[in-house]
């Protein structure tokens, strides 16, 4: 039997209740040719290793223990594949139809493809409700949907371990492998018919908020990866648009509280220094309806003072500026 060309990886741990969604839409794939879907367990602790190999989806099962992250499972999943294209999917995407035929025809003309990435549209999708969107290339090479030709995953020596935050959660595998891959002379691209949706996972907004100390590993992730300074950072030194116009207000408060001598200049001052964060803050809150947009507005203020402590606390540690 002759080895397809084709070798779809699927990193899962305790993924048992996104899983059968993925590999239902991988079975749903036309190609035109075979393919093999191959599932690395990592380590999982529910039911997860047992449902890949009860399922005609998948060509075989990788079972590995606990402990080390998604880019090792990535790594271990190529190792077993026989493919020269490898394509990586993450277990809590469902791929839409069409969606590998159209990865694998782009990879024909670069080396490495993102694939587009939505909310699941049948999920309902609250204000703080964890899930990713990929919807141009924007420099972070997400694996959630990705294409790779196997001489290219070869020439950058696979996925890195990554950074790990306080919770010991890896980090910025992918970027780093992408950066990797284009200083090795990989062309890239975008594909946005290789479209995946994506889990949502319910969070309340004390969790939103919590989970943007992570922001201190972007700092550390600028270190390893500078193109991101003029691929993904907003003006070179602010993670986005909203972190820097967040930056100017608390700027401004606090320039207006050190003339305080000079009341009418000093509030003039904050107003204009906050007017930017506000239509920010305003536009973002007003999605979600005129009843829920104060609520809204106050934890995503309290998820941006988290973010800038994070960002700020990050920079020194990784002696590099990222706010």
């Amino acid at each position: 039997m002759s080895v397809p060309r084709i070798s779809v990886i699927v990193p899962a741990r305790d993924a048992e209740a996104t899983l059968p969604r993925a590999l239902a839409g991988l079975a749903g794939q036309e190609l035109g040719e075979p393919f093999e879907v191959i599932v690395v367990d990592n380590g999982s602790r529910d039911g997860t290793a047992a449902l890949a190999e009860s399922s005609s989806a998948v060509t075989r099962v990788v079972r590995r223990a606990r402990g080390e992250g998604p880019g090792a499972a990535r790594n271990a999943g190529v190792q077993a594949a026989g493919g020269s294209v490898l394509v990586f999917l993450d277990a809590d995407c469902r791929p839409a139809p069409g969606w590998l035929a159209a990865g694998v025809s782009a990879s024909g003309d670069a080396d490495l493809v993102q694939g587009r990435v939505l909310p699941d549209p049948e999920a309902r999708l609250g204000p703080f409700d964890r899930t990713l969107s990929v919807g141009a290339a924007h420099g972070l090479f997400e694996t959630a949907n990705l294409f790779v030709v196997r001489s290219t995953f070869e020439r950058v020596g696979g996925f890195p371990a990554g950074l790990e935050g306080s919770g010991g959660a890896p980090f910025g595998e992918d970027v780093i492998f992408g950066w990797g891959a284009r200083r090795a002379g990989a062309r890239t691209s975008f594909c946005a018919r290789a479209l995946a949706y994506h889990d949502v996972v319910a969070r309340s907004a004390r969790q939103f908020i919590a989970e943007r100390t992570r922001l201190a590993l972007f700092p550390a992730l600028a270190a390893h990866v500078p193109e991101l300074r003029e691929a993904f950072f907003y003006r070179r030194y602010f993670l986005d648009r909203r972190t820097a116009s967040f930056d100017l207000a608390v700027a401004g408060a606090a320039l207006g509280l050190l003339g305080r001598r000079r009341a009418a200049a000093a509030l003039g001052l904050a107003l204009a220094a906050a007017a930017p964060y506000a239509c920010v803050a305003a536009q973002s809150a007003r999605r979600w309806g005129w009843r829920r947009a104060p609520a809204v507005a106050l934890a995503e203020a309290g998820a941006d003072a988290v973010g800038a402590v994070a960002l700020a606390r990050g920079s020194v540690a990784a002696r590099t500026l990222v706010l």
